[in-house]
């Protein structure tokens, strides 16, 4: 199961409208309602398509990148491009983007079990905006825009109010805010470590593409996921009972050998990669497209203003 049986929602997040957005997120559900709604979110996912993906992120990426490039700003970048990108092409209005980002960043720390109070206060606040400007975009967005995609396409799947429709719509956001910012940074480090990298992407920008694929593999910014046991039984040889959780090791799959030949070895032209980071099953995350066409858009406008990833790997966080 995606979440603990007796559960369904964290206990600090209850009764808040960040609790109303977790509980009712397709990757936090089982069951007939995950089915109708993953089914609406695959098929609103399935509606892009790499071109509009990476148009909409140049679009971001360049003004967001700037002139130049201060290695200290590359934190902020990171984070901003994919909720522009996906909230622009949710439909949201150009005027709340920055405003959305703000809304974001303290929505997902607030989502860790590890946030502190203040956190958890900052995205029960931030919440209640981002369904709001949602709620308003899907009657109002373009038709075009994922926001009222999603809304058609879980008509379609049974379910008539936005009320589902919405967080997972935010969702999209949440999912890509660190994840696509952990690729964009992983991707940066794999240039600075390899060289001739650098000079086939120098040459040919289009490889960033294979690049981020790569490193979605080799150094993944998602390394692992939780899972809860559903019914008592075996899990490879382990007596389990329900509600126990397994912790599966997605990077650690990405590097075995049987699935992908000499897996410790970085190949941006590898043939016939066997991807695990977006998981697999019920639960599997149907982004790789989307995320993949963010962080090549992003790399490329950082790389295009004049960042030299050779230099990162030599700055350490002060303590």
């Amino acid at each position: 199961r995606g979440r603990r049986p007796a559960e369904p929602v964290p206990l600090r997040l209850r009764g808040s409208p960040a609790g109303e957005i977790f509980r009712r997120l397709v990757r936090m559900t089982d069951g007939a309602d995950h089915e109708a709604a993953k089914y609406a979110v695959a098929a609103t996912l399935s509606s892009l398509d790499a071109e509009r993906i990476a148009e909409e992120s140049a679009r971001w990426a360049r003004p967001l990148a700037g002139d130049g490039v201060d290695p200290a700003a590359l934190t902020s970048f990171v984070f901003a491009l994919p909720v522009y990108v996906v909230a622009s092409l949710l439909g949201l209005p150009p005027a709340f983007l920055r405003q959305t980002s703000q809304w974001m960043q303290h929505f997902v720390r607030c989502l860790a079990p590890s946030s502190t109070l203040a956190q958890i206060e900052n995205g029960r606040a931030a919440a209640a905006p981002l369904l709001d400007v949602g709620h308003r975009t899907v009657p109002d967005g373009p038709a075009e825009g994922l926001l009222p995609v999603l809304a058609r396409q879980a008509r379609r799947a049974g379910i008539e109010s936005t009320d589902t429709v919405v967080p997972n719509g935010i969702g999209f956001m949440s999912q890509a805010y660190e994840a696509t910012a952990g690729l964009i940074g992983n991707m940066l480090l794999a240039l600075a470590r390899e060289p001739g990298l650098r000079a086939t992407v120098a040459e040919d920008p289009a490889r960033l593409a294979a690049v981020a694929r790569e490193v979605l593999r080799h150094d993944p910014p998602v390394q692992n996921t939780r899972r809860w046991v559903g019914t008592a039984g075996r899990v490879n040889g382990q007596d389990m009972v329900e509600g126990e959780i397994v912790l599966v090791l997605l990077a650690a799959a990405n590097r075995d050998p049987a699935a992908n030949p000499r897996p410790h070895v970085f190949d941006a032209s590898r043939a016939d990669r066997r991807l695990f980071t977006f998981g697999v099953g019920a639960h599997a995350c149907p982004g790789e497209m989307l995320a993949v066409g963010i962080a090549a858009a992003g790399v490329g406008a950082l790389l295009d203003a004049g960042l030299d990833p050779a230099i990162l790997p030599a700055r350490r966080p002060e303590r």
